[in-house]
């Protein structure tokens, strides 16, 4: 089974360069909805759970949370600030609205120099960027760092290794945070890494083709990187069985299909089809001011890829 690291998304900026950071760090990390059912969960077989940062208060009413039962399942845990503040809240510890919020450096003491703070200096500076704060760690944990300005900057409960901090150490401006998150992949959770993007193509090439066998794939391709990327993977594994498909809707950019023409006909020859279709959506369209009504008009499928595949 790969070894996996799940990235709780909760809305933060963030959560795509924590999975990054963890990647860069010879680990496959996979980013999942914060609401995912520990079933789902442990189907990963995650070695791993990192919670991210949010923009949202864990005091207010319906804060985004967790499936309770996934604290139960003995994965270590590490939550970076607003995933700091709803473990201690779950696990029966205290979260307070600050006065004011912090945003920007804050210099760090260590206090326990074990677990993801191993062989770290005892002080160094880390980014802040909150407004709730942890008053009274759960039963069972312990504080692991302060600065002048927040008393739990980090806690931790080595038996059952879960950690969290107030800070973000993914970010370049927290120096050391490589380093923590490194402790926590491999000392704490004991990953064995070895994971590179070359491997990942390679496997993910592999799936494509036995999952595709014989038949032939169409592709929607936006041009963004994400549809590209699939397109790539898929060209790579069958070739020209794959039918990529753009859609000219009206409403790109200036020669943004000038652009999607050369490169994926020139630069990185894909088969792909130009669909023209500009009529068919301003008609659609026109005499429409409001914003989210045009968004619902242009996404119903009778008006979306179905209604053109007679043309493709």
């Amino acid at each position: 089974m790969k070894e996996a690291v799940a990235v709780f998304d909760f809305g933060s900026q963030y959560a795509q360069l924590i999975a990054r950071r963890v990647r860069e760090l010879g680990v496959y990390s996979e980013i999942v909805h914060h609401a995912i059912s520990a079933d789902n969960l442990k189907s990963l077989n995650p070695a791993a759970l990192i919670f991210s940062g949010g923009p949202a208060s864990v005091l207010d009413e319906n804060h985004p949370g967790i499936d309770d039962r996934i604290l139960d399942l003995n994965i270590p845990i590490f939550g970076i600030c607003y995933g700091m503040q709803l473990t201690t809240l779950i696990m029966g510890g205290r979260v307070e609205k600050g006065r004011s919020g912090e945003y920007g450096p804050a210099r760090m003491d260590v206090l326990e120099s074990s677990s993801i703070f191993y062989d770290l200096t005892t002080s160094h500076d880390v980014w802040m960027s909150h407004g709730d704060h942890v008053t009274d760690v759960p039963t069972g944990f312990h504080v692991l760092s302060r600065t002048p300005t927040c008393s739990f900057a980090a806690m931790g409960n080595d038996e059952k290794k879960i950690y969290g901090v107030q800070f973000h150490p993914e970010v370049v401006h927290t120096p050391q945070g490589i380093d923590m998150l490194r402790n926590f992949l491999y000392r704490v959770a004991g990953c064995h890494g070895g994971w590179n993007m070359s491997a990942f193509i390679e496997e993910s090439v592999d799936k494509i083709r036995n999952r595709v066998g014989d038949s032939t794939v169409i592709c929607a391709l936006s041009g963004g990187v994400d549809s590209a990327v699939v397109a790539a993977l898929i060209d790579r594994a069958i070739g020209r069985r794959m039918k990529a498909v753009f859609v000219d809707n009206g409403l790109l950019r200036t020669r943004e299909v000038d652009e999607i023409r050369t490169i994926f006909k020139d630069a990185y020859p894909l088969n792909v089809r130009i669909v023209d279709a500009r009529q068919e959506f301003l008609d659609a369209l026109k005499g429409v001011t409001d914003p989210e009504e045009k968004r619902k008009k242009s996404a119903k499928p009778s008006f979306g890829f179905f209604r053109l595949k007679r043309r493709i």
